[in-house]
């Protein structure tokens, strides 16, 4: 395998590690989805859960590093907004294997569509 395949693959596979890895947490998966409605702030996203500002913040990094959401900030205010970029990138490799299930499901599809053959005029 050349080097800059590898590298390239190496990349993707570190990009879908971080996204993997933010959405495997139940908390980073509420703030993406109170984000999906509108933009909020950090303190806003904070409010109904039961830990620090600093604990959200953390969980804040981590959604970021995997370009799930993208934070600005105005004066002491850091506002969050949910982007495309790494679930766009999970989602394509999500899709490679939906392929391949749909054609084993296609397959057993097939198989079950058969007509079957009487066992007893086999004998």
């Amino acid at each position: 395998m050349p080097d800059s395949i590898f590298r390239q693959s190496s990349s993707i596979d570190r990009r879908l590690d971080a996204v993997f890895n933010a959405l495997s947490d139940k908390t980073r998966r509420a703030l993406l989805a109170r984000l999906r409605h509108r933009e909020a702030t950090v303190s806003e996203l904070a409010r109904p859960f039961r830990m620090s500002l600093p604990a959200v913040s953390k969980h804040l990094r981590v959604l970021r590093r995997a370009r799930l959401i993208r934070q600005e900030r105005s004066g002491r205010v850091r506002s969050c907004r949910l982007t495309p970029v790494g679930m766009k990138s999970a989602a394509r490799w999500i899709a490679e294997y939906e392929r391949f299930w749909q054609g084993q499901l296609d397959s057993l599809e097939r198989f079950f569509n058969q007509p079957q053959v009487d066992q007893e005029n086999k004998t």
